[in-house]
């Protein structure tokens, strides 16, 4: 009897548990479906509006809207729901006998039906000229298929035929357009050329109402810049904008113009993209780190799955054009592609299982190569000095792997922790000192900045006078509602050349008015609680509905003013360049057909995948995805909506993430379904 009251006491709380882990995975898929589908739905309200007549608001939501949004809902719902089951049984339907039965029948029946020749069967059998022709054709197709075959397999067999594949089907990129860049690197050589003067003893204007600096481009608040003179900012990262202002310097010193060190900068970029993506998807394709035997029983992958990742690396724009494109986001996806692949070896390595019993769940860890340490380094290094918000990232991955990989801690503190201290304390220390300037503040602050430019431009009347005393020192409100755009936050804080509207004071800004902005932004979206929730979704809706076009896609780069007025770079085939670009703009202008090439599709299903391993309790694989939903974060409080340049990370590692959950699913790994 004590036993079986043992029993009936342990398990009620495991039931209950049960249960609440049941809802709340149910909550977690509809709040992913409800965010999707309510996205989707809100997409035709903006992307309708007119600045000058009618700005899009949650207020016209209609029938119509509604409509759009059960059935995205349905859909979402459906997609997540397949995915589970294919997780849990390996396929996407359930087998329903009434069904295949019934379709049997059919078959068999037309079978029956269908056993005389058909007329064209008839008439090929008369003429032996087409049965000839049609025996080449098939024989031609079996050639074609098996050569196929081969190339797909040998050429992603190993990384050096990777690095071969992808340098060779991507080097018409640069060399037909030699480079893609915009008015970021113009900034950063700019910045390095003061510089450079200053050093070499030529007096130039600093602070004062008439002189304009490099700083004041972006721009950055004049209370951030030291008294002594300086021009460096980490506005765009210092080590790029050093390393790019060196090259395009000793560029100016040889041929009287920065085009030859821009071109050489793109193609270096070009190589450094090549090896990442080789690298990474020889880590997934082909697990190096096991022996023969062991690679050849566990790490066989489809010949599907290795044409899927060659066609998307080299013929989706999205990676072509970043390959050459020089700005800091290009960079850092690359360098994220690289680490990706690194932590998926270190996760297989250390939670290995018998090699030789598919079923045994008996832990064989290995020991992770060293060059793949040092890859772990190099790549993290690439990151922090790619994107400041880099460091995020890393932080708050190392702090979950030393709770829940702890075991490992070394690894984990030399390999990403000593990186971020030594790079991010270094900038800081740089900072501190004066030598260099800090980025704004105000960067990152766009949702804030597009509540108030919207209310101020819509509800003016309902901003508190204490509200309006805080901001005046910091935003020229009439200019600011006057400069909003709902897609893009940069006007509102001013970025651009000396000729903008000053809706944003840096000249005069001080450190204690942006402390103060907070409560300011808190009073104003209370007393107008719509408008700021429009602004909000009018800012981030983008990144989460699949029809929206990107507001700045890939090829924006390519063809750009800087380019234009660029010294001989504008002649290298100009009119492939702005051919190039225009078809890539009318091709995603195409609904549907476009989805492949849009940053957002990527996104959509990388969290449709990320929630259903959060449901199938696969942690192990879960923890070293969680860097994407940061990402995600990342993108919402990026200055601008559905901008293609933040969502590179999380396109170029979607087929990896794809073939992950596949391969876990039929792994049936025990440590899927335990706790970290």
């Amino acid at each position: 009897m004590e036993r079986i009251r043992r029993k009936t006491q342990y398990k009620k709380p495991r039931k209950l548990r049960a249960v609440v882990a049941r809802f709340l995975d149910y909550t977690l898929a509809a709040l992913l479906c409800f965010i999707l589908a309510f996205c989707t739905s809100l997409g035709p309200i903006f992307r309708s509006q007119d600045i000058k007549v009618h700005l899009g608001s949650i207020a016209d939501f209609s029938l119509v809207n509604a409509f759009i949004f059960v059935a995205a809902f349905i859909i979402y719902a459906l997609i997540l729901t397949a995915l589970i089951y294919y997780g849990k049984n390996k396929k996407f339907l359930p087998k329903y006998q009434r069904f295949t039965k019934l379709i049997k029948s059919i078959a068999l029946r037309k079978n029956s039906e269908n056993k005389k020749q058909s007329k064209l069967q008839k008439f090929t059998t008369k003429h032996t000229i087409f049965r000839n022709i049609s025996h080449f054709l098939l024989k031609f197709a079996k050639l074609f298929f098996n050569c196929a075959k081969w190339f797909i397999n040998h050429s992603t067999r190993n990384r050096r035929n990777l690095l071969l594949t992808f340098f060779v089907g991507w080097i018409w990129v640069p060399a037909t357009l030699l480079a893609a860049y915009g008015a970021d690197i113009c900034s950063q050589i700019r910045e390095y050329s003061w510089t450079w003067n200053k050093i070499t003893g030529l007096d130039q204007p600093y602070i004062g109402f008439f002189s304009f600096v490099p700083m004041d481009i972006y721009p950055t608040a004049h209370y951030l810049w030291p008294t002594y003179p300086t021009y460096l900012t980490n506005q765009h990262n210092i080590v790029l904008t050093v390393i790019y202002g060196a090259t395009t310097a000793v560029s100016r010193y040889f041929t009287d113009s920065n085009d030859a060190g821009i071109v050489v900068l793109a193609f270096a970029q070009f190589v450094f993209a090549a090896w990442c993506v080789s690298a990474t998807a020889h880590r997934f394709l082909n697990k190096p780190w096991l022996d023969a035997e062991s690679s050849s029983t566990n790490c066989s992958t489809t010949t599907f799955a290795r044409f899927v990742i060659l066609l998307m690396f080299l013929l989706n724009p999205l990676v072509l054009c970043s390959t050459i494109a020089l700005t800091k986001s290009p960079l850092f996806a690359f360098a994220f592609v690289w680490w990706f692949g690194i932590n998926y070896e270190l996760t297989n390595c250390y939670h290995a299982k018998d090699t030789k019993n598919t079923l045994s769940t008996k832990p064989n860890a290995q020991k992770p190569r060293l060059h793949t340490v040092l890859e772990l380094i190099v790549s993290v290094c690439v990151m922090l000095i790619a994107a400041k918000y880099a460091w995020y990232i890393l932080v708050v991955q190392f702090v979950l792997l030393i709770i829940f990989e702890r075991k490992h801690w070394r690894l984990w503190v030399c390999g990403i922790l000593l990186p971020i201290v030594v790079i991010h304390g270094s900038l800081i220390m740089l900072i501190s000192s004066g030598a260099i300037i800090s980025g704004d503040p105000i960067e990152s602050r766009g949702i804030q900045l597009q509540q108030i430019a919207r209310i101020a431009k819509l509800d003016p009347h309902s901003i508190p006078r204490s509200a309006k005393r805080i901001i005046a020192p910091i935003f020229n409100l009439d200019q600011t509602a006057e400069a909003y755009k709902p897609y893009d936050a940069d006007p509102v804080k001013s970025s651009g050349l000396q000729s903008k509207k000053v809706s944003y004071r840096w000249r005069y800004v001080t450190k204690d008015n942006i402390r103060k902005l907070d409560f300011a932004w808190w009073q104003m979206i209370t007393h107008s609680p719509l408008v700021a929730t429009d602004a909000f979704l009018a800012k981030t809706y983008g990144y989460f509905d699949i029809f929206d076009r990107p507001y700045v896609g890939p090829e924006y780069y390519i063809d750009t003013d800087s380019i234009h007025k660029s010294d001989w770079i504008k002649y290298w085939n100009p009119k492939w360049r702005t051919k190039f670009a225009e078809d890539i703009s009318t091709f995603s202008d195409i609904p549907v057909l476009s989805w492949p090439i849009h940053g957002n599709t990527f996104v959509i299903f990388t969290l449709l995948i990320g929630v259903a391993e959060i449901i199938l309790r696969r942690w192990r694989t879960l923890l070293w995805h969680i860097p994407l939903a940061l990402l995600v974060g990342v993108m919402i409080l990026a200055p601008a909506n559905n901008f293609e340049r933040h969502m590179l990370p999380l396109a170029f590692v979607f087929c990896f993430v794809a073939l992950t959950f596949w391969r876990d699913t039929f792994t049936q790994s025990r440590y899927n379904s335990r706790e970290c």
